[in-house]
């Protein structure tokens, strides 16, 4: 069954609890900068965590520069429950490895 789209009251509660994350052109989004050599285990632990929700998010690297994006196709692109999730694990993720600065 398809999760239902976070009211904007539901998404800006959730914004509250998500320091650096946005919305912009209908996904939550943040960016994260990283030195070089930190980029690839935080992707895979990414990854990991995505898998494991069944959940994905649209990355782009640049250098160390990693952007997030995340809606969710299955509610026509709307953010969901299953968006703020992930970006709390993906905020999760980046400040067990100490990642913070933001882009």
């Amino acid at each position: 069954m398809p999760v239902p789209p976070l009211t904007e009251d539901e998404l800006a509660g959730a914004l509250r609890d998500l320091p650096g994350w946005t919305v912009k052109d209908g996904e939550l989004t943040a960016t994260y900068k990283a030195g070089r050599a930190a980029v690839p285990p935080f992707y895979a632990a990414v990854a990991a965590a995505e898998d494991e929700a069944d959940h994905h998010a649209r990355i782009t690297i640049l250098y160390g520069t990693i952007t997030f994006a995340v809606n969710t196709h299955d509610a026509g692109g709307a953010i969901t429950a299953k968006d703020t999730a992930l970006a709390a694990r993906i905020s999760a993720l980046a400040a067990e490895r100490d990642i913070t600065d933001r882009g």
